[in-house]
């Protein structure tokens, strides 16, 4: 199982979702198809589109608290680039850096697939995201193969935040 750290040390306790550290009780790992469901009510409770999730299903990442999904995040791979969609918390977990963790860990995927940029569209974050390296970029900027995603032609208003960040 590979478990994605996001700057906490942790260590996986067989193959249920715990963890040995009192910070936080919550382990990041990839998430398998049987979460999907789990994750795409998470998705709808905190309003955000599942739509085109299941075609992303080997970069899709959960935060797991015993047998419960609390959080995750996912990326849409396109060759050098990646976009990262679906970073959601669920609202007893909020506050305590967990989706901090999740994009931080998704990046860390991103880099393990040889990424090289990641972006994201953002309705809500704005400000949220530029606190883990993103910055804002017009909408002609991203490379006409992540502008065909599902996110940017159908479930991302045009008035969205674009946000871009550089791997290194």
């Amino acid at each position: 199982m590979q478990v994605y750290k996001s700057h906490t040390t942790i260590e996986a306790l067989g193959a249920g979702l715990t963890m040995n550290k009192p910070y936080s009780e919550v382990l990041i790992v990839k998430a398998g198809k049987e979460e999907l469901p789990e994750i795409l009510a998470l998705l709808d409770e905190c309003g955000l589109p599942g739509e085109g999730l299941v075609d992303h299903l080997a970069t899709i990442l959960i935060a797991g608290e015993g047998t419960d999904i609390v959080g995750c995040s996912a990326l849409e791979m396109y060759e050098e680039y990646a976009l990262l969609r679906s970073v959601a918390v669920k609202e007893t977990h909020r506050g305590r850096g967990l989706a901090s963790r999740l994009t931080k860990a998704a990046l860390e995927l991103a880099r393990d697939h040889q990424v090289t940029t990641v972006y994201l569209l953002t309705e809500t974050a704005s400000t949220f995201f530029p606190k883990l390296g993103f910055k804002p970029i017009p909408r002609f900027e991203v490379p006409q193969k992540v502008q065909n995603s599902i996110e940017f032609t159908r479930l991302c208003p045009q008035t969205a935040t674009v946000m871009t960040t550089t791997l290194t």
